[in-house]
């Protein structure tokens, strides 16, 4: 059998509101990553343009309108030895903050800069601080 390398290319949003930052809790029986607080956001669509995937996918998974400014960082990381994925996140701004979990997440949190430390997988605490992400004014 013939392995077939696969790239998945997919967006984050690092939404602000009022100082804070939104994350969401994966369902604990998601294969990938179940139980762990993550920014909101998701794989592009073939065809899609970057910005719209990131208004789509947090429509999707939150139920906000979002306004997408800037790309933070780009990172990307192997989920086993044929798939890799490449992670686009945005600085993004909301002007509500009244969440509506989609089935793939149980919990959310409009969390302060200590949160997002302590609540977040270790790695993208990494590629937040490696990006000066916890120190933008927003978070101070």
């Amino acid at each position: 059998m013939i392995n077939i390398n696969k790239i998945v290319v997919a967006v984050k949003g690092v939404i602000f509101n009022h100082g804070k930052v939104l994350i969401i809790k994966r369902n604990e029986n998601n294969d990938v990553g179940g139980g762990t607080w993550e920014c909101v956001g998701g794989k592009i669509e073939f065809g899609e343009d970057l910005e719209a995937a990131l208004v789509r996918e947090t429509n999707e998974e939150v139920g906000l309108d979002i306004t997408v400014e800037n790309i933070l960082y780009a990172t990307t990381f192997l989920t086993d030895s044929t798939r890799q994925v490449v992670i686009l996140t945005y600085l993004c701004r909301s002007n509500k903050c009244d969440v509506v979990l989609s089935e793939e997440h149980t919990e959310y949190k409009w969390a302060t800069k200590d949160q997002l430390k302590n609540l977040l997988f270790i790695d993208i605490i990494n590629d937040f601080e490696k990006n000066n992400v916890f120190s933008m004014e927003e978070l101070l």
